[in-house]
């Protein structure tokens, strides 16, 4: 949530680069992700390429390579259609991953905490919960030695 939340996390080695696994993770200086109208112009431009090759993608060639396989050097020519297409996906499967939790979870609001120590303890019923907790508080569970997870934040969120 902000950079003491990272701080925290990083220190705890908490923070794992999802190409390498490492825990040695900085933070880096990144430029705002600013929708111009250039910007547009060039994935539109790569989209209709792309539709437009898609037909002769999807007879395959005599190298015997796979249509998906086929597909991905036509996305390689922009340099910023595959990371948007690539963060819509990664988002698309976060939406379905929280749904899943909560579909399959009990929420219990503000005791998130007390009731994830009660199951912990055997003073409640074993099932899943979901709620909310502070910081702090989800530290301390992890430190008593009980599993915590956050849901995953999506950008609608934060608007």
């Amino acid at each position: 949530r902000n950079s003491d939340d990272f701080e925290a996390q990083v220190g705890r080695k908490l923070v794992l680069c999802p190409t390498c696994g490492t825990a040695n993770v900085k933070k880096g200086l990144m430029a705002p992700a600013v929708s111009t109208s250039r910007k547009r112009e060039a994935i539109s431009s790569a989209m209709e390429a792309d539709i437009q090759s898609a037909p002769q993608e999807a007879a395959g060639d005599a190298s015997g390579a796979s249509p998906a396989v086929q597909n991905q050097a036509p996305m390689q020519q922009s340099a910023l259609l595959p990371t948007d297409m690539r963060q819509k996906e990664i988002i698309e499967a976060l939406r379905v991953v929280r749904a899943k939790m909560i579909e399959n979870s009990e929420n219990v609001g503000q005791d998130f905490a007390e009731e994830a120590r009660k199951i912990h303890y055997g003073e409640a019923e074993e099932r899943n919960i979901y709620g909310q907790t502070t910081p702090k508080d989800a530290e301390d569970l992890i430190d008593e030695g009980i599993s915590v997870l956050p849901l995953p934040e999506l950008p609608e969120e934060k608007n």
